[in-house]
């Protein structure tokens, strides 16, 4: 599968998807006017490749400043696959990356790490 590489705007984030090596960013900040438009095609094409695998490993890291209600929606899936894929034998690292003096990521964060009991999960200050 071709690699994503989506440049930032001003209301959303940049999208590196590397599918040879496994390795899934989103950074800065969310909020589309259409987050169904923006993450739709993005979220199938990993979910698809994701489905594919057995005995990989997987980094995702969210380096997020901030986003939306909407965009939390697809983060909340987005995590879902993450444990998904490791309960299907991958190994699954997810990275929250904040700032060191933004405490509400910080606690968004561990609020979505919560969920996650096969997927490795690190909150990492920037």
């Amino acid at each position: 599968m071709e690699n994503i590489k989506i440049s930032p705007t001003e209301r959303t984030p940049e999208i590196s998807f590397d599918f040879e090596k496994n390795i899934f960013s989103i950074t800065g900040e969310s909020y589309p006017e259409n987050v169904n438009d923006f993450y739709d095609d993005i979220m199938g094409k990993l979910k698809q490749h994701l489905g594919q695998l057995s005995d990989s490993s997987v980094e995702m890291n969210f380096e997020l400043i901030y986003f939306n209600s909407s965009t939390a929606k697809v983060l909340m899936e987005l995590f879902d696959l993450m444990e998904e894929t490791a309960e299907n034998g991958n190994s699954v690292i997810v990275n929250w990356i904040y700032e060191e003096d933004d405490d509400h990521m910080e606690e968004l964060g561990e609020e979505f790490g919560e969920d996650l009991d096969s997927a490795q999960f690190n909150m990492k200050i920037k």
